[in-house]
């Protein structure tokens, strides 16, 4: 981790690391490298975007003007993500640091992994849970999050725990943004409320640079099962 931050699962102030920031910004090559560039990933639309233009550095979502829709979990693993509308079922597992304190991504090679970063928060419970995943990979073929872009406000995201329970995140909003203009705070600040952030790449392609951009979706916690 960086200087000055603490890693703290149950914490709604809990900010990633910049080095888990730089991961999500700069590995393309890990993340974004593939085979179907041709066919461009789909991609958000504007009005599946935060509506307020000016968006204070820690976003509400829709959730937080109405206050929690439920409970909050305490904190257990995640074992499996679903995203009925695009079709996604899939095993998660914990992403850890390296060395250097950066997230490592996903595996390359299981192309339908889910990575959440496990010294964070743990979905359903109260704060901001980060996963991530594959649009494409430099094998050929689609990634996990190959129709992320394609998701719309009022979709649901659903994520079995290793608790037993499953908690149901309403998405709020899905944006893009350049990876070199990417919103630190926006995407991984803390919450009083239990949040849900899913990441892959987008945007434009080139062979020197990979892909441009992130899409990112916000999501809050609205059912428990």
């Amino acid at each position: 981790m960086a200087p000055g931050h603490q890693t703290r699962a149950s914490s709604p102030s809990y900010v990633p690391s910049v080095k888990l920031v730089a991961w999500t910004l700069l590995t393309g090559a890990l993340l974004v490298s593939g085979a179907l560039h041709e066919v461009r990933p789909p991609q958000p639309s504007t009005d599946q975007a935060l509506s307020s233009p000016a968006v204070p550095a820690v976003a509400p979502t829709a959730a937080a003007a109405k206050g929690p829709a439920v409970e909050p979990l305490r904190p257990a693993p995640p074992l499996r993500l679903r995203i009925p509308v695009i079709g996604v079922d899939a095993p998660m597992s914990s992403l850890d640091l390296d060395a250097s304190g950066a997230l490592l991504p996903p595996p390359a090679d299981n192309p339908r992994l889910v990575g959440w970063y496990g010294g964070g928060t743990s979905p359903g419970s109260v704060g901001t849970a980060v996963t991530t995943g594959h649009v494409d990979l430099p094998t050929g073929g689609p990634g996990v999050f190959y129709g992320l872009g394609s998701v719309a406000k009022g979709n649901t995201v659903e994520i079995d725990r290793a608790d037993g329970r499953t908690a149901v995140f309403t998405v709020d909003a899905v944006e893009v943004y350049d990876k070199e203009r990417f919103p630190d705070d926006k995407v991984y600040g803390g919450s009083d409320r239990a949040e849900l952030r899913v990441i892959t790449c987008g945007g434009g392609y080139t062979k020197s640079t990979g892909y441009r951009s992130n899409v990112v979706v916000y999501a809050s916690l609205a059912a428990v099962r």
